[in-house]
Order: C-alpha cells, then structure tokens, then sequence
C-alpha cells in the first residue's frame, strides 16, 4: 500500500502524483474519481475510467456473464482451435 499526501488548494482542488495517474489509467480523456465519505470521518477515492458509449454494450452484465461461460469453457478445454474458414466449416460440417 503506497500513501500520498495531497495539498488542498484555495479552491478544493487536489492533483494527483504523474505516476498514480498513469497508473490507475487516470490520464485518459474522460477519467473521474469517485469520493465515498465514510461514516466514521474517513474518505475513500476511487479511480473511474469512463467507457467510450461504443463500447458500452461490452460491460452489461448480460455480456459480461457471457464473457465468464467463454472463459470457463476454453479452461475446461470445451473447445476447438481451427486454421481458417476452409477448416471452420469442415469441423462445422463433421
């Protein structure tokens, strides 16, 4: 666990450390932070990437849950690696 001290500007602004940025993705167009105020006095900030609205469809759940069965396949080995089209339909049509 790394700990950084921010300096809060006259204007409640903070910036983050170059090297968290990159790290947590935080550089790219779009990025947010989420600030969760805790009951007992302590803040968390979480890193937030925005998702391009092209690309949105990826992260439903429907899709993800999806993404998990393909997963589980290919590490039980439910699967088929063919060498093109030619092979794809000869494997479709055995």
């Amino acid at each position: 666990m790394k700990t950084h001290f921010l300096t809060i500007q006259s204007r409640g602004t903070v910036a983050l450390p170059v090297d968290l940025r990159r790290r947590l993705h935080l550089d790219q167009a779009g990025a947010q932070i989420k600030l969760v105020e805790h009951e007992d006095g302590t803040v968390e900030l979480v890193p937030v990437v925005a998702v391009p609205a092209d690309q949105a469809w990826f992260w439903t759940e429907r899709w993800q849950e999806m993404e998990r069965e393909a997963d589980a396949d290919i590490a039980a080995g439910r699967m088929v690696v063919v060498e093109g089209v030619d092979d794809l339909i000869a494997h479709l049509d055995a």
